[in-house]
């Protein structure tokens, strides 16, 4: 495994993903504590801030060729652990909350479990997918409403619960194949001659 080295530890977009994290805990006290309407668009301001330096901090990766291999790992917790903390808060208030949370938790289990595992075997997702995109899209949007809403209807709050959770399991299941194909290219890889050349070559030299 290559060594991280110090500088991309504390590079500006590796510390935009430490300030996500530390975010977590103030929207969790905000939003608990929250006693009013103007307690709720705190927390729901905090959320902003997080997204919104989540973009940033991929802009300057990009722009400021800061992109790392630590990045591109830290980034990702810092969206499942920032999502997880508003889905739990949320749990307290709504009864479906609970099952989507729960989803949440298997979901990002068995990825992150399938990807230790293919990453062993030097292969990994190349890149996030459409429908992973669009059912992080969709959290977000959900959890987001839930907390700047308070007052949204508890029927209205349940299908919106719903659907997400609909959308979070079929991205699961659109996963599961993904990870099917790349443990099967384990057999493709062990097949290959041990000094990296081409079967085919191999088989030009014999003639």
């Amino acid at each position: 495994m290559k060594k991280i080295k110090k500088e991309e530890l504390y590079s500006i977009p590796n510390c935009m993903g430490y300030f996500r994290i530390l975010l977590i805990p103030v929207f969790c006290f905000l939003y608990l504590h929250a006693e009013d309407r103007s307690g709720y668009y705190l927390a729901a301001g905090v959320i902003l801030v997080s997204y919104i330096t989540d973009f940033l901090d991929g802009q300057v990766a990009r722009r400021f060729h800061m992109i790392t291999e630590f990045g591109k790992l830290l980034d990702p917790v810092a969206d499942k652990l920032t999502h997880g903390a508003i889905a739990l808060c949320l749990a307290f208030r709504y009864e479906a909350m609970r099952y989507l949370f729960v989803l949440m938790v298997f979901k990002e289990g068995f990825m992150a479990v399938m990807g230790l595992i293919n990453l062993r075997h030097g292969r990994k997702l190349d890149g996030a997918k459409w429908f992973g995109k669009f059912c992080t899209g969709s959290l977000f949007i959900l959890l987001f409403l839930l907390v700047i809403w308070p007052e949204m209807p508890s029927a209205w709050a349940d299908t919106l619960i719903g659907v997400v959770t609909v959308i979070l399991f079929l991205t699961l299941c659109l996963y599961i194949p993904e990870f099917s194909r790349m443990i099967r290219s384990w057999d493709k890889k062990q097949d290959l001659p041990e000094d990296g050349s081409d079967r085919c070559e191999e088989k030009r030299k014999r003639i």
